[in-house]
């Protein structure tokens, strides 16, 4: 960091645990820390999926969301319910492709605390779009599956239920991501296609995170993958064990 950087200044004040890699201000670190605090008391804080939980919570400022989610597939500790964290925390450190299907996905995703590109869908594959008459999402997710750029990624899903059909058309037809965040809102096919996602993550073992019932979207979506780059950073920073399963973790926290 330079001299100039605000996570500097202040004597040193922000050497501490991020709250959201998107504060900057002592103000705003203080406003996210106590969000996340009292969201603690009301979400488990054992596992790494419970990470997430907490994160849906404060996103969506709905205690009840936390029992919404799903975590599938597997990794190679097993399909355990923090599989999905771990494996998006891998890619995050390997560096790896952050695709998201429109640009308010993409936004909300920070740029700190990683080296990963990120990549919308939207605004790929309009000559496909216009020669089909699917939707710009579902051409972009196509377009960019044929360019490779899926094989490995964050795929992250906040709008277009399309976007995640296609999407696990492409899982289904040999792709492999190395983690699905797919969160897409509205009252058709939305859950339909967080279903079909779960569906893919389970037969071919890619890990995913979805919810169940119509409300989810791109701020939600752009949440949880910031959770998985949070996470990423505190095993940079050696204050987290990625390699272990959630039941080693709780049955840790009972211990304590």
């Amino acid at each position: 960091m330079t001299e100039d950087d605000p996570l500097e200044s202040d004597g040193g004040a922000y050497e501490r645990e991020y709250a959201d890699l998107g504060a900057t201000t002592q103000e705003a670190m203080e406003i996210a820390e106590t969000s996340m605090d009292i969201v603690r008391q009301f979400v488990p804080d054992e596992t790494l999926a419970d990470r997430i939980r907490q994160k849906s919570v404060h996103s969506m400022g709905d205690i009840e969301f936390q029992h919404l989610l799903e975590f599938t597939g597997g990794d190679d500790l097993g399909a355990d319910e923090d599989a999905p964290v771990r494996a998006g925390a891998r890619a995050v450190l390997e560096a790896a492709n952050v695709v998201t299907d429109i640009t308010m996905a993409q936004v909300g995703i920070t740029g700190r605390g990683h080296d990963c590109e990120k990549h919308k869908a939207i605004g790929h594959g309009s000559e496909l779009a216009n020669e089909t008459g699917m939707t710009r999402t579902a051409a972009g997710v196509l377009e960019l599956d044929k360019r490779g750029v899926y094989d490995g990624a964050i795929a992250t899903v906040g709008n277009a239920p399309t976007a995640a059909f296609a999407l696990a058309d492409c899982i289904e037809n040999g792709t492999r991501p190395a983690v699905v965040v797919a969160t897409p809102v509205g009252f058709v096919k939305a859950e339909e296609s967080r279903g079909r996602i779960r569906e893919v993550s389970e037969s071919y073992d890619v890990p995913a995170i979805t919810n169940v019932g119509r409300r989810g979207g791109s701020g939600l979506a752009a949440a949880l993958t910031n959770e998985l780059i949070h996470v990423a950073t505190d095993v940079r920073a050696g204050d987290l064990e990625l390699e272990r399963t959630a039941d080693e973790r709780s049955a840790d926290e009972v211990k304590k």
